[in-house]
């Protein structure tokens, strides 16, 4: 059964009305896409949560804005990293029928030998750009490791796809490699060292919103 978000048209935009829309336990929104005008709406937080849960993160569902329903994917989400809360997210409209581009998080698989062997994991490609039919995006690309040895590494070209979508990248760039063991080299002077509080000793900066 297709998975349908409940949302209703926003037409108050003053800062007032937007903390009330997230006191209620709901968030502001945007529905855009090619043939859908931008329209503000905002839907409850726990209902998105869970839909996003159930259908992944490029997932594709039904969103009902006051009896319009458009099939949409979640393209960006802002969180209150203080409160713990999602601020505002944007949904696109798409066509079933046409390929689109989204960022896919790639996942290491295994236990790498070379990190059993005292290697470091290096992953240098967190997420990457496919293009495809809306309903073919993947939630996520596996990356097998188990097999990479230390000195060694996985590019883009080691990608097995399944042919529903392509990679938009070189097929040289490196997703993971294993670094050698750190080879750390004791220097002993022979001098006596004298202890004592450094001229200049550097705070720590937090930032604060």
């Amino acid at each position: 059964m297709a998975i349908t978000l409940e949302a209703k048209k926003r037409s108050e935009f003053r800062h007032s009305s937007l903390t009330k829309i997230r006191h209620e336990g709901n968030i502001p929104a945007v529905v855009y896409g090619q043939k859908v005008e931008s329209t503000p709406i905002y839907l409850s937080e726990s209902d998105f949560i869970k839909t996003i849960k159930e259908v992944g993160r490029n997932g594709v569902f039904s969103l009902n804005v006051d009896g319009k329903k458009h099939e949409v994917m979640l393209t960006e989400y802002q969180t209150n990293s203080l409160r713990n809360n999602i601020v505002h997210v944007d949904f696109l409209a798409v066509d079933m029928s046409k390929e689109i581009t989204a960022e896919v998080r790639v996942n290491l698989v295994g236990d790498a030998q070379g990190v059993k062997d005292g290697g470091v994991m290096q992953q240098s490609l967190h997420e990457v750009s496919v293009t495809a039919t809306p309903n073919e995006i993947p939630s996520s690309v596996d990356v097998d490791v188990t097999d990479l040895q230390v000195n060694e590494t996985i590019t883009v070209a080691d990608l097995k796809t399944s042919g529903s979508y392509s990679l938009n990248h070189d097929a040289e760039e490196v997703i993971a490699s294993i670094l050698p063991p750190k080879q750390e080299e004791e220097i002993n002077s022979g001098e006596q060292q004298e202890e004592g509080t450094p001229e200049q000793e550097e705070g720590r900066e937090t930032e604060s919103e």
